[in-house]
């Protein structure tokens, strides 16, 4: 062994992640997507426009679209 490497490896053990973790890592994922979800699913279906119409009339017309190609009433 060289001088330059020694303490430089790394056991197999330490460098795997805890499992706890991972699966709260992915439950956070998971439910980070399920809210962003839930805001564009409200943003199209229930808010009519409202939310999108201070950016102009670019969005609203993007959201009223998004309305018809989902097939939800809006008029």
């Amino acid at each position: 062994m060289s001088p330059h490497t020694v303490g430089t490896t790394v056991a197999p053990e330490s460098a795997a992640a805890h499992p706890a973790t991972v699966r709260t890592r992915d439950w956070l994922i998971v439910a980070a997507a399920a809210i962003v979800a839930l805001i564009a699913l409200y943003a199209v279906f229930v808010d009519n426009g409202d939310l999108v119409s201070a950016t102009g009339s670019y969005l609203h017309e993007f959201s009223h679209d998004g309305r018809h190609l989902f097939g939800a009433p809006c008029h």
